[in-house]
């Protein structure tokens, strides 16, 4: 199955949900995603997906890293892209909710997640340093 996931960051914290009691991987953080529907390109699946999950509208910056996984109940190819928000002030669905990048570590994500966990909590990715001007990128 080909997930893409929405990392979207504003002003040093990520937008992270929880997922449902029902399905696999209950309980666990997650950032917004979802299956790539066919004909869709990876970066419209996770800017659809985000705004489907959180109500918040994003533009695709660019793709991090791409991880291959086996779970018990399938294998996963996830495409993880970074994501700016078009309006970050706007009002979240769901469980989502803003987690500065240091806070990160303290949540359990699924293990699909581990390697880009720990980039973004080390720092090793350049996701930052930009800030948000009215319509810049939306």
């Amino acid at each position: 199955m080909n997930i893409a996931v929405a990392v979207v960051e504003w002003n040093g914290a990520y937008l992270v949900g929880t997922r449902g009691a029902a399905g696999s991987l209950a309980g666990y953080a997650e950032f917004p995603g979802g299956k790539i529907e066919p004909g869709e390109s990876t970066a419209h699946a996770a800017a659809r997906e985000c705004c489907e999950e959180t109500g918040l509208d994003v533009t695709v910056v660019r793709e991090l890293r791409r991880v291959r996984y086996d779970y018990p109940h399938g294998q996963v190819e996830i495409a993880f892209l970074l994501c700016r928000p078009c309006e970050p002030q706007a009002p979240l669905l769901g469980s989502f909710h803003w987690v500065k990048r240091e806070e990160l570590a303290a949540h359990r994500f699924p293990p699909a997640n581990e390697e880009m966990l720990r980039e973004l909590v080390g720092g090793r990715l350049e996701t930052g340093g930009w800030r948000l001007e009215a319509g810049e990128f939306c």
